[in-house]
């Protein structure tokens, strides 16, 4: 049995954001189900936990050292790195591998200063790797920094993870298209905008994706207060399905 959780599902200003009084930034301050937190998932397999993105800064409250197989990391933005520079100063521990994309730049010190952290030599896009209980495919992504999403081969389960983004690279695409994809979690930080989005997919141009790629179950993920919003007032608008990621959500997968 493998299992998928969503550790968080926030744009960089989570929601609520802090200072806004708008409804959905009320609505979760009031009800924690409605709080979103750094974008981020964990994979559970037999051999243990990999996390995808490491934005949330209670990781260590929530896992054990031994628990956490490695990190894989989509880019160096903080808001996907953050909770590393609490972790890295465990010691006395075996170092727990760091995978991640060619940015030299990284993040601050953490190349510098990586105590615990075993940053591996950059990924390679479109190569697969096998890392034992998965196979995992780098996909660039357009991004302000040097950023993958992955194709995850869990067993016969394909998932497709898919952020920073606007738009997707015509080679990651392609490279999708090819695919039955089980599960696609999906960049979608704003409402559906007239103007081009800078950084990240509006509404619009992740269900042009998800036409495009044709996942069977697509989950939007990296959600801005002002997507919120717009749920609010428009619930039940989305394909069937097409569906709004939930912080703690659970997906369990058979083993086949």
């Amino acid at each position: 049995m493998f299992s998928i959780e969503i550790l968080g599902s926030a744009s960089a200003s989570q929601v609520p954001q802090w200072g806004c009084d708008c409804p959905a930034c009320i609505r979760a301050i009031r009800d924690p189900f409605f709080i979103r937190r750094p974008c981020s998932i964990s994979i559970t397999t037999e051999q243990g936990i990999t996390l995808i993105d490491a934005g949330r800064t209670d990781l260590a409250e929530r896992f054990e050292y031994d628990d956490i197989q490695r990190f894989i990391l989509t880019h160096f933005h903080m808001d996907h790195v953050q909770g590393l520079f609490h972790l890295r100063w465990a010691t006395g521990k075996t170092p727990i591998p760091v995978y991640r994309p060619d940015d030299i730049n990284g993040c601050d010190d953490l190349y510098k200063h990586s105590g615990c952290l075993d940053f591996q030599a950059p990924w390679q896009a479109f190569k697969r790797y096998n890392l034992g209980d998965m196979l995992i495919t780098p996909l660039p992504l357009n991004h302000s920094k040097p950023t993958f999403g992955y194709f995850i081969e869990l067993g016969n389960t394909h998932i497709a993870y898919l952020t920073d983004t606007v738009g997707l690279p015509a080679s990651t695409e392609n490279f999708l298209m090819d695919k039955n994809i089980d599960y696609c979690f999906l960049d979608c930080s704003d409402p559906p905008s007239k103007e081009p989005p800078r950084n990240h997919n509006d509404l619009n141009i992740a269900l042009k994706i998800v036409a495009d790629i044709k996942p069977n179950i697509t989950i939007l993920t990296h959600i801005g207060h002002q997507f919120d919003c717009w749920l609010i007032e428009n619930a039940n608008t989305l394909p069937d399905n097409v569906s709004i990621a939930v912080d703690h959500f659970k997906i369990e997968i058979p083993s086949k």
